[in-house]
């Protein structure tokens, strides 16, 4: 009868043990043989995000603008000089969204690497709502958006917040929206309540982006994760399994994603813009120069600091009548 029993443990213990280097062979080698074209294809996006598929990659361009409501109006910093605002430290200004020229060419089928790469600030993946994700991180690299969200009302009672209850918020001079972490605007429109969460977007590594439910619906933490907020699992789209990323609906370092675990082409990711100084009036500055106001915007392009310089050369003007036009001293 011992010899029974110690032989079932023995058994059990194999079959853990097999079970343990099934997770890890997936997670670290077949999960890189999967593609994601279809997933692609069947995921629910905005109509406004062009999608161009190619035998091994996928080009993605969204303008920036998300398919959901945002706040008519946004706390933003003062000056560039304030890399991480609060209430003391940012002004109210009307939305200042504008439609960006994005392009990102992720793998089709992506590559799941032993060694991580750290998301740096700037887009690190495209949403189905149009919209661009970026890491926790504020301008500092270090200040979780999620964690430095505040609320001010200016002279007129005008309230506005830093973050908008979507998760994300728009960078004033330039104008691009983007998200911090888990965006209940965007899962509303492909999850059902207490059910599993379907594809909200991809990483420029090319692995897909989930909200924080599995695929039985049980709601998953950061301890289910890995340090880059990814998992190997089943999920709706993918029901023999995936490496993918989730986003978790709090307000740290983990709301959104801090690494890649695929292979990245880090010349897709794109630098995150100065986020601070109130956006000046655009159209206005250029109708003063008697030009467009893409026009204007295409002078600066996303170079931070602003290159006065270089734009006022671009645009055939001395750089303190760009300057003024754009009503700023010295």
């Amino acid at each position: 009868m011992k010899k029974k029993i110690l032989i079932g443990i023995t058994s059990l213990v194999v079959v853990s043990l097999n079970s343990v280097v099934f997770y890890v062979a997936h997670a670290a080698g077949t999960s890189t043989a999967v593609s994601t074209t279809a997933a692609v294809k069947a995921a629910k996006w905005n109509p406004t995000v062009k999608l161009t598929y190619s035998s091994k990659s996928i080009m993605m361009q969204p303008d920036g603008i998300p398919n959901h409501p945002r706040d008519t109006y946004y706390a933003v910093p003062k000056s560039q000089d304030v890399v991480v605002p609060d209430a003391t430290t940012a002004v109210v200004v009307k939305d200042p969204t504008k439609a960006q020229t994005y392009k990102f060419t992720i793998p089709s089928i992506p590559k799941y690497s032993a060694t991580v790469t750290k998301t740096s600030l700037g887009s690190i993946g495209v949403m189905i709502s149009g919209a661009v994700l970026y890491n926790p991180y504020e301008g500092d690299n270090k200040t979780p958006a999620m964690a430095n969200n505040f609320t001010i009302t200016d002279a007129n009672g005008i309230t506005a917040s830093f973050v908008d209850k979507c998760a994300g918020h728009p960078i004033p001079m330039q104008g691009a929206y983007h998200y911090h972490g888990l965006s209940s605007c965007v899962t509303a429109k492909v999850d059902a309540a207490g059910k599993a969460s379907h594809v909200i977007g991809f990483a420029l590594d090319g692995f897909p982006i989930y909200g924080d439910r599995d695929i039985k619906g049980k709601q998953l933490t950061a301890k289910n994760l890995d340090q880059c907020n990814g998992i190997y699992s089943a999920t709706p789209e993918f029901p023999k399994g995936i490496y993918h990323y989730v986003l978790l609906g709090t307000a740290d370092v983990r709301s959104s994603i801090a690494c890649f675990h695929g292979v990245v082409d880090s010349s897709q990711i794109q630098a995150m813009p100065n986020m601070g100084g109130p956006m000046p009036d655009l159209a206005a500055a250029a109708k003063k120069l008697g030009i467009t106001e893409d026009a204007l915007r295409a002078a600066f392009g996303m170079t931070m600091p602003p290159d006065f310089t270089g734009a006022a050369l671009k645009l055939g003007v001395t750089e303190a009548v760009l300057k003024a036009a754009l009503g700023i001293n010295g």
